[in-house]
């Protein structure tokens, strides 16, 4: 109990005295070392609190809990804000609070972020102020005695959850836990596609360090590293030769101890597809298909994302919704899901399934004018919907593209990787994929380039597949700097182009005295992913960029599709939402 009181955690507990959490539970409940719910004290003692605020102590007599007589559910919200975790899941967790009130409802809500809106006091019927940890939701759910636990909105991390909390008899809504076990852990996963003869890039599980190197040599690299129920990406990365092999492998076994780690290739050069999608029982309720601009290798939280999808073949299309049934209906889903997709010509190929609402659960929902986190709600509690949804023929296109915060990381690499770095997201609308996309970017606080821009263009392969979009900027009348190599390349295509010297170059014109005298508006810093050093030139470029306040494009399909709007000179027009979405539609859709 004096350890329990002074703080301790069964995980903490268990470390010390060489036990596992699971043993130290079973014995704090024979011992009844139980924690008291009390009421946060919101009038600092003067009248009695009547808050809907709750914490637990071990500090306290009796609980504090107000009883009511209608149905309970457990809601689990997204935790601290992080890279990974941010506002969007808030988003699907208030929806769903909401969802349950309109249904009658009684919901209990565990967040410990004051940031969120879902911990405002109207939010739910009663907020715990607690940390996310099985622990402490397996206590919160024996005090509340409620009909099941709702964990499949607040992303990665009550998502982990799952397994622990059924194996302690917390009943579970919607997608059940062995489920999303078979969907999170990438071992069992890639084995149910090789069973259902769905197709994927080769794989294989870490067994050792020899034998993931033999496998990487055999089917040759790049390779791709991916560890199991992890956030945002964490320890994933691209090797591109055995040293770099050896490396992220050590990383992703620590970050993912638990968990199996699996190496596939890495396809380079594919185009990533997205479905944000709900089941009930299996089979399809609603879905979007988005796509996005950037090829493979970034990050899904660092993608800009387009919905509907402007240029994907209608093959490729039917092949990502029949995939879908599949495994929605091989893991009997029962809720929000998301698959990501690779797609070469109409060869397709599935990343991976998170059997939970993704990060872009709002902005589907907001395009398509149907709210998925509230049609989701009523599959889990086994509501049936009808209807169809019409999420493809829309007159309008959205266009959500990341926000990033490198201005505030010092040091930071601000370049696109599968690792999420990205610390938010802004959403527009347009009449065409490029008034969106511009529209997007201009929210993010870039500035259109009215003077310069500067190139830096890595690799043979990126300086010609940029040819046509630096044509267009000459006849956009920008004037164009570059750095050595990339500037002999363009002069020599009649593309006029005035080098700059890099920045550890003593040499005057140098990019830096450009940068700090803000004579360019634009940096495009694209880099040959075969050559890989901690600290080399583009990431001096890029630093340079961010701590200049200069605009940066560190993708090449971006950057294309930027100066491709920019030769187009769309007209920008303010419309409000509910302009695109038309009159009927001036909220959200509910069912």
């Amino acid at each position: 109990m004096e350890a329990k009181q002074l703080g301790f955690s069964d995980k903490q507990i268990a470390r010390v005295i060489r036990s596992d959490e699971i043993s130290i539970r079973k014995l704090r409940y024979e011992y009844q070392i139980l924690p008291k719910v009390k009421l946060i004290d919101t009038l600092a003692a003067e009248y009695p609190a009547k808050t809907n605020y709750c914490y637990l102590t071990y500090n306290g007599e009796e609980d504090e809990i107000p009883k009511k007589k209608l149905k309970k559910a457990l809601l689990l919200g997204s935790g601290p804000y992080r890279i990974g975790s941010s506002v969007e899941f808030d988003w699907c967790c208030v929806t769903t609070a909401e969802t349950l009130r309109k249904r009658g409802w009684e919901t209990v809500l565990i967040n410990c972020n004051p940031e969120t809106v879902s911990t405002d006091y109207d939010s739910s019927d009663r907020l715990y102020f607690e940390e996310l940890t099985f622990e402490t939701v397996a206590d919160i759910y024996e005090k509340e005695r409620p009909e099941g636990v709702i964990l499949s909105m607040g992303g990665q991390i009550p998502n982990n959850l799952a397994l622990a909390l059924h194996k302690s008899g917390s009943n579970v809504f919607g997608t059940q836990p062995e489920h999303i076990d078979r969907a999170e852990d990438r071992n069992k996963f890639s084995g149910l596609l090789d069973k259902l003869k769905i197709d994927q890039p080769v794989w294989q599980e870490l067994k050792s360090i020899q034998s993931a190197s033999k496998f990487a040599t055999h089917i040759g690299y790049p390779v791709l590293v991916r560890p199991s129920y992890v956030l945002s990406g964490a320890a994933m990365d691209v090797a591109y030769d055995e040293k770099e092999l050896k490396k992220y492998l050590k990383v992703a076994a620590k970050v993912s101890q638990e968990h199996p780690v699996v190496i596939s290739k890495f396809v380079e050069g594919a185009k990533e597809v997205e479905i944000d999608a709900v089941a009930k029982e299996g089979r399809l309720v609603i879905y979007a298909i988005s796509e996005h601009i950037e090829n493979a290798g970034v990050h899904s939280g660092d993608a800009s994302v387009v919905l509907p999808a402007q240029r994907l073949y209608l093959e490729t299309v039917r092949k990502v919704l029949s995939i879908s049934k599949k495994i929605a209906r091989s893991l009997k889903i029962s809720g929000p899901f998301n698959i990501q997709f690779l797609a070469e010509d109409n060869d397709v190929r599935v990343i991976e399934c998170n059997l939970r609402a993704s990060r872009s659960f709002p902005f589907v929902s907001k395009v398509t004018g149907y709210n998925f986190a509230e049609i989701a709600t009523y599959t889990m509690l086994g509501e049936d919907i009808k209807g169809k949804f019409e999420t493809t023929n829309l007159n309008y296109v959205g266009v959500k593209v990341p926000q990033f915060s490198f201005q505030r990381i010092f040091g930071a690499d601000p370049i696109l990787r599968v690792e999420m770095s990205s610390t938010g997201e802004v959403a527009c609308l347009g009449e065409n994929v490029y008034e969106a996309y511009l529209k997007a970017l201009l929210s993010t606080g870039l500035e259109l380039p009215k003077k310069s821009i500067f190139l830096s263009l890595g690799g043979e392969e990126n300086k010609f597949k940029f040819i046509d979009s630096a044509r267009k900027l000459k006849g956009l009348g920008l004037k164009i700097y570059a750095t050595d190599k990339t500037a002999q390349f363009l002069n020599k295509l009649g593309i006029k182009c005035l080098r700059l010297y890099k920045l550890h170059e003593a040499r005057s014109p140098n990019l830096l005295d450009f940068l700090k005298d803000k004579k360019i508006d634009l940096v495009i810093n694209i880099t040959d992913p075969h050559i890989r050093r901690e600290i080399d030139d583009d990431y001096k470029i890029r630093r340079a960029a961010v701590d200049w306040g200069v605009s940066l494009f560190t993708n090449l399909q971006a950057a294309d599709l930027f100066i491709e709007s920019l030769e187009r000179g769309v007209p920008l027009s303010s419309e409000p939402w509910e302009y695109y979405l038309g009159n009927e539609k001036l909220s959200l859709k509910s069912y």
